[in-house]
């Protein structure tokens, strides 16, 4: 009777495991604009909406931002103008009912959202479709900061962003904003707070190359490689003594080949740590040291240039492996560069930092979806579209954005 009442138990905890598995797997394959629609939602709203002096949710204005955004528009105007022409649809929707905010109303807004709470928001909208675009396969989590140059703070600074991003999710996990007379070396740990990156390898530029950054990394239960420069004076220039007569554990190298008007050629060679590194005890643990040699010939003129460069890495790979994953940290920088060119981040001003971070994660939202779009999709034409090709045919079509954001 016990052996029976016992099977009875593992048959019934299977067959709800299977439940919760199948309700999940049904949850994570939901429409984007289902996960949007809780994404506005879920932002915290500053006004005493429980007495009734407001006119426009705070969820609607959120999604005529993030919609106007999508469609191409820069400026408040642009997007008061976008709602208006397609106020008919919103209403469809169930959105604005009570017609199109003001532009003081959303410069108010999003002056007064809280960022850190928003920013918080989006990385939960991030991470829902990030194990659904990265698999079971580890990520490489690329950490790097951004100066947002059309906000000018009262000290003369401009705010500045750190991100960590997914390459093969091709989204933002988590942002994290230096505070005033800060930089990135105290704001990386606390971004590696927001982000799990066990099994993953985190690439940062050299400023990162802090003890406290690498042993929060390890102790996280993920990999590193970080540029060495001469912010670590005595090990940048031990190191670069001693690769001198040091023997490679491996090398690799590719091209030449013709790049943006240049023809280069990549050496990586890759060294033990510990026949470099003389204070490794200081760095705690058995490192790799990576030498990345490239030359360049202009094609235009022909003037040829040189460049090494240094990295150390906690992942044991061969020097093909790592030379590709050094190379693959400028997706950040492309990613920085989509912000400015196809959104006009810089072109765009504020007043206060925390707006000036409100506007960072809504258009990181816009790149976000762009992304997980592009990696719902099967057609190798579709996965090769551009930021602003995709922009420019969601801002001629309402219909196309909706049957976009109804993507599973």
């Amino acid at each position: 009777r016990l052996s029976l009442v016992g099977s009875e138990m593992c048959i019934r905890d299977s067959c709800m495991s299977n439940i919760l598995k199948k309700e999940h797997a049904s949850y994570r394959r939901s429409s984007i604009m289902k996960h949007l629609k809780e994404f506005v939602k879920s932002v915290p709203d500053y006004r005493r909406t429980d007495k009734g002096n407001y006119k426009y949710k705070l969820e609607d204005i959120l999604l005529l931002v993030i919609l106007g955004r999508l469609g191409k528009c820069i400026t408040s105007p642009d997007i008061i103008r976008f709602g208006k022409r397609n106020l008919k649809r919103f209403r469809s929707l169930g959105i604005l009912l009570d017609g199109v905010p003001s532009e003081p109303t959303l410069c108010r807004i999003f002056k007064h959202i809280d960022d850190e709470a928003m920013s918080e928001r989006m990385s939960e909208f991030t991470s829902t479709f990030h194990d659904e675009l990265v698999g079971c396969a580890g990520d490489i989590l690329c950490i790097d900061g951004k100066a947002m140059r059309g906000t000018v703070l009262e000290n003369g600074r401009n705010p500045d962003i750190v991100s960590a991003y997914s390459l093969e999710g091709g989204v933002t996990l988590a942002t994290d904003m230096c505070e005033e007379k800060s930089n990135e070396i105290t704001s990386v740990p606390k971004l590696l707070d927001k982000v799990d990156v066990s099994g993953c390898i985190v690439t940062a530029d050299a400023m990162s190359f802090q003890k406290a950054i690498i042993d929060k990394i390890r102790e996280k239960g993920g990999d590193f490689l970080i540029e060495l420069k001469a912010n670590q004076r005595t090990l940048r220039y031990g190191v670069e003594d001693n690769v001198e007569l040091a023997e490679p554990v491996d090398v690799y190298s590719e091209g030449p080949f013709l790049e943006h008007g240049r023809i280069e050629t990549r050496v990586c060679r890759i060294f033990r740590g510990n026949d470099l590194i003389t204070d490794r005890e200081k760095w705690n643990g058995n490192l790799t040291v990576v030498e990345i040699r490239t030359a360049t010939e202009r094609k235009s003129d022909g003037q040829k240039s040189s460049e090494r460069r240094f990295y150390v890495s906690s992942f044991h790979g061969s020097a093909r492996r790592l030379g590709t994953i050094a190379r693959m940290h400028w997706a950040i920088e492309s990613m920085h560069w989509d912000l400015d060119r196809n959104l006009r981040q810089d072109f765009i001003r504020r007043n206060s930092a925390r707006s000036a971070r409100n506007l960072d994660t809504i258009q990181r939202m816009v790149l976000a979806i762009l992304s997980i779009w592009k990696g719902k999709r099967k057609k190798p034409s579709e996965k090769a579209k551009g930021t602003a090709e995709l922009i420019g045919e969601l801002s001629l079509d309402f219909t196309a954005m909706m049957h976009m954001l109804d993507q599973k």
